[in-house]
């Protein structure tokens, strides 16, 4: 989804040394296919090995680079010294990548990571955009800076958090984060064992938690501020969500190239997408905090993807939650703006007519209000959005 619908390169991990331990993440088969993929489409690969490897992981270490350089991977995203100075020796034709865990804010850092290897830099979320400038002027201009725009931010200084560790055992260095930031929090007295009491009147503060970044209104402003690499924080996310937002970075980018301001309709597919209240993040300034709860606002739900499409519309899809005849969806091409209209038949395989698609991953066809390409998506928009 992220190649079909704009990105100019994907990030992703293998079953080791990655900063997201829950996903299924890709084993060594599977990476080679991806980055296959990725070359014949024009696209790069950037694989993280961003962790903070422990002594007895050392030893694993340079079989995984040696296999990412064998594989094609464009980059490693890395983020321990130790590990650069290995990617050099085992991995030699991949970029340096330095992750943002690494926390650079100033161009001294930079410069040094320059002289290591690293021709790009992701600088760390804490920054404003006066300070990325201020980094652009002092470094060499083949180093590459590149800066998150969108998604989930950490409550702690470029995901340095032990947090997690603290209350679960589960270390987030090692990509296990139990994300403790977004837990509901009561106060106990001290004599009063068992009581539990809301911190605030309207149902509880949630004391550590944080609002979802969100530029895609801003381009221009972090373009001019020297940074030539725009990156979604992406992973773990829903195909659908890999698409919308990828999908309307890719035109709003396009739009901030000719000094244009990201079309309306762009701006408001980042409110389709599960996503926690926006912020700019650091960029302008201080974000706050946000006291209220952690849950995910969406306005909609995605009912079938499509799989092939013929020169009249008429396609084939796989359902993904269930819709009827004479409901009003939506079609989001890679290639248009969203377009809505009526579902008016839905048939099954076979040529037989279905007043629903009720079963998940069932084929249909239907008739749809342009030429879709694969991966297309039918959504539905729930009742709250307009």
């Amino acid at each position: 989804m992220a190649l079909c619908y704009g990105a100019d390169a994907v990030y992703l991990a293998g079953k080791a040394f990655g900063m997201r331990s829950a996903a299924a993440n890709f084993d060594d088969e599977q990476l080679r296919r991806a980055v296959g993929l990725a070359h014949s489409m024009g696209k790069k690969v950037y694989v993280t090995c961003n962790t903070l490897p422990r002594e007895d992981e050392l030893n694993r270490l340079p079989a995984f680079l040696e296999l990412l350089q064998d594989a094609g991977a464009d980059a490693v995203i890395v983020t321990d010294l130790g590990v650069i100075a290995l990617a050099k020796r085992f991995a030699p034709n991949v970029a340096l990548h330095v992750s943002t865990q690494l926390g650079v804010v100033n161009s001294a850092s930079a410069n040094v990571l320059h002289a290591m290897g690293a021709d790009t830099v992701v600088l760390a979320r804490e920054l404003s955009l006066e300070e990325i400038r201020k980094i652009r002027a002092n470094t060499p201009a083949e180093l590459k800076l590149e800066a998150f725009v969108h998604g989930a931010m950490c409550v702690s200084f470029s995901g340095r958090c032990v947090l997690s560790n603290y209350l679960t055992g589960r270390d987030g260095s090692r990509g296990e984060c139990a994300q403790p930031c977004r837990w509901k929090y009561h106060l106990v007295e001290e004599k009063r064992p068992g009581q539990y009491f809301e911190i605030t009147e309207d149902g509880g503060t949630f004391i550590l938690n944080a609002r979802d970044l969100n530029m895609i209104e801003h381009l221009q402003d972090l373009a001019d501020a020297g940074i030539t690499g725009f990156k979604i924080e992406g992973r773990t996310k829903s195909a659908y969500y890999t698409a919308a937002v990828t999908n309307a970075y890719r035109h709003a980018l396009d739009a901030a190239a000719e000094r244009e301001p990201a079309p309306a309709v762009w701006v408001r597919e980042t409110e389709l997408v599960s996503h926690r209240p926006y912020c700019t993040g650091f960029y302008y300034g201080d974000p706050g905090q946000y006291p209220d709860e952690a849950r995910y606002i969406s306005g909609a739900d995605v009912v079938a993807v499509v799989e092939s499409c013929d020169d009249d519309g008429y396609a084939e899809l796989t359902q993904r939650n269930r819709f009827s005849v004479g409901e009003e969806l939506e079609l989001l091409c890679p290639d248009g703006e969203p377009q809505r209209f009526f579902c008016d038949s839905i048939e099954d395989e076979e040529g037989g007519s279905l007043l629903e698609a009720p079963h998940p991953m069932m084929r249909v066809n239907m008739d749809l209000p342009r030429v879709a390409p694969r991966l297309s998506i039918v959504r539905r928009r729930r009742k709250t959005d307009t």
